[in-house]
Order: structure tokens, then C-alpha cells, then sequence
């Protein structure tokens, strides 16, 4: 099924007879869903778009790439910095901004502008009842009623299926610079980038990979470059500073997770508090790219470690399976937790229709 307005996707959910698997693109799909395939992409186009109030309505089967070039063409763009992981996947097809929120799909950024949701104004959606609901608006002053808003961001199509969002968005910095430092331990590397955050300039980015610390800032020249000299004198050791295109080229690398494209092994997606991240990837003796200071680590392992991840990360954070099998991609809630959102599942599908096994 492909709905191409909002009206028919009410009337496909309300008429379905078994489960159905909600897609965007497919480009970000995790877990294990069944049934029948109900495609959002035929709920495509820009609604609304006020540069001046940075407000951005679009339906929610736009491709992700329509959306970035229409926000380019006014030097304006999505703040969260949206990964693209088809690479690291090995999946082809057109990532949809309706897949972005329903993932809650966030970047490096998010260390100092927050995640998808946090951008997010409003969203118009169908539960699994086939009824249209809007939550939200289109101007960042609506604070009024239940916050579906942040709900629906990262529950994977589990309690609706989104048809249109709104976004605040934000204009693109005049210039930005990374700091590489090398010759640091992954112990001294990420806490030179707890440095970072810590200080008073406004730090984008905080990464490490290949024995190379990164940290980003991004705003005026101006105060770019008085930014880059003040973190050189307070962090030390061996500096670069790359600016530009280059600098662009290495957060790429990490939102993408460039470096594991053509690894085998399982990828997993652990978040964790930054003053344990070097413990747990020593623990597990895997490869890693760290993200957010260390409060994310992308690690690669050889497949079959799902027993001795849950054993390192255990009341310190939670992990995903994003690429391999033999373990459930999303882990096992606790059970205070599970009958929370089992509650929720019912009162938003309640048939169990949509995504069903997704999460599990």
C-alpha cells in the first residue's frame, strides 16, 4: 500500500485486517516487523516553509535530500545532522524525513543543539485506530496540551504512522574548524573531549576515532577562530586544525560511521555515560568510534557478543544491534518499563497492528 494523502493512509490503517509494516525509505529499518508493507513515501512535498521564522512543515514521505537542498537554497538547515547509514547498512533506497523523526535519528550535533525531537514543533499522525491526530503547531511558541511531539520521535512507527512534521531549523554558520589531537591514549582522547564540552565556547562537535580526538565549533569567523586558539591552549599536545570543506569531510566520516562500512563483523550503538565509555569498549576488546564526548560508542565486534555487551554496559547505559543477527536489535526493557509502554502501545494501537515485533 501507498497512500498519497492522509486521508487514504486514516483509511488504510482503519481498514487493515492483519499487521502492517510502516516504511519510509527503508534506509533505517531495525528490528523485526511483519506485515502487510504500507509505504509512506507517496506523502511527499514541502507544506510550509518561513526562512525568517526558521520553520520547516513537510509531509513526512519527503525525501530527506529534497528537504536538505530546499533548506540549503536559503543557507538554513536541519541543526541535528541527520546520519545517513545505508553505508554502514548496506541498504540502498531514498531516506525519508518521516523516517528521520520516527528513528529520532541524530548526529554529532547533538551535543550541543539536542536530538531530532528537540527540533521538532508538531506532527500530524494516524494511530492504529486509523484516526488523525495533531499534536503540536507550526511556531515554536505552541506549549499547549500532551507532548506527542517527543513521543512519537524514536518510536519506529510503533504508535502511529506519521504524515506530516514541522521543524524549527536553523541558519548555516559562516564557518567552522576541527581540532585533531593527536597522541593521546582513548582514555586521555575522550577526556579531552569532556574538556571540550566543559568549557564556555560552544563546542559542535566531540568525537574519536582512529586515535584522533575531534572537536568542532561553528558560528562567525570571528569567533571561530578565537574559539580554535582558546581550546589549543587549554587542551594542548599535538593539534591540527583543519577548517571548511575538510572539516565537513571528517564529521561525516563519524555520523555516517564511515569507518565500519566495510568491516565485517556486528555494529553496535551504545549509550553510556562519557566517564565509562573507554571502560566498556576495554571490557569488550572491540573497535570503536566514539560520538558525544563518549556517551555514544559505535563499536565493532565479532558476531555472537550479544551476552557479553549487555554483561559491560549493565546499569550504565543501553545498546542496539544495528547491524548483525543473533541477538534482538533493541534490548530487553525492564519490566516496570515494559508495562509503561505496553499501556501506551494500547491506548495509541490498540489492535497491535503497527510495527508489530519492531522493538522487540
Amino acid at each position: 500500500m501507498r497512500p498519497t494523502s492522509e486521508a487514504e493512509l486514516a483509511e488504510a490503517v482503519a481498514g487493515a485486517s492483519g499487521p502492517l509494516l510502516v516504511r519510509g525509505g527503508g534506509t533505517r529499518t531495525l528490528g523485526h516487523a511483519v506485515g502487510e508493507v504500507l509505504e509512506t513515501g507517496g506523502l511527499s512535498g514541502v507544506e510550509l516553509y518561513e526562512p525568517g521564522a526558521l520553520t520547516l512543515v513537510v509531509r513526512a514521505g519527503t525525501a530527506l535530500a529534497e528537504v536538505t537542498q530546499v533548506l540549503a537554497g536559503e543557507r538554513q538547515r536541519l541543526a541535528f545532522e541527520v546520519p545517513d547509514l545505508r553505508g554502514l547498512l548496506g541498504r540502498e533506497g531514498v531516506s525519508t524525513i518521516g523516517g528521520v523523526v520516527a528513528s529520532n535519528a541524530s548526529g554529532p550535533r547533538r551535543v550541543q543543539v539536542g536530538a531530532c525531537r528537540d527540533a521538532l514543533l508538531g506532527v500530524r499522525f494516524v494511530d492504529g485506530a486509523g484516526t488523525v491526530v495533531k499534536n503540536g503547531g507550526r511556531v515554536m511558541k505552541n506549549v499547549t496540551g500532551y507532548d506527542l511531539v517527543k513521543l512519537l520521535a524514536g518510536s519506529r512507527g510503533t504508535l502511529g504512522v506519521l504524515s506530516e512534521v514541522s521543524f524549527k531549523v536553523q541558519a548555516q554558520p559562516e564557518a567552522e574548524a576541527t581540532l585533531m589531537v593527536e597522541g593521546l591514549d582513548d582514555v586521555a582522547g575522550l577526556a579531552a573531549l569532556r574538556a571540550a564540552l566543559g568549557s564556555p565556547f560552544d563546542v559542535s562537535g566531540a568525537a574519536r576515532h582512529g586515535g584522533r580526538s575531534l572537536i568542532r565549533v561553528e558560528g562567525m569567523a570571528g569567533s571561530v577562530g578565537y574559539r580554535v586558539r582558546e581550546l589549543t591552549a587549554r587542551i594542548g599536545g599535538e593539534i591540527s586544525v583543519v577548517e571548511g570543506e575538510a572539516s565537513a569531510a571528517l564529521w561525516r566520516q563519524v555520523r555516517d560511521v564511515v569507518p565500519f562500512h566495510t568491516r565485517t563483523g556486528d555494529v553496535w550503538r551504545i549509550a553510556t555515560l562519557p566517564t565509562v565509555a573507554a571502560m566498556i569498549v576495554e571490557q569488550l576488546k572491540g573497535e570503536a568510534v566514539w560520538d558525544w564526548g563518549g556517551g555514544l560508542i559505535w563499536l565493532l565486534l565479532d558476531p555472537g557478543r550479544g551476552a557479553d555487551v549487555a554483561a559491560a554496559i549493565a546499569g550504565r547505559g543501553h545498546a542496539t544491534l544495528v547491524r548483525g543477527q543473533g541477538a534482538p536489535a533493541f534490548p530487553p526493557e525492564a519490566p516496570e518499563v515494559a508495562a509503561l509502554v505496553a499501556g501506551v502501545k494500547a491506548k495509541f494501537d490498540p489492535r497491535g497492528i503497527l510495527n508489530a515485533g519492531m522493538m522487540g
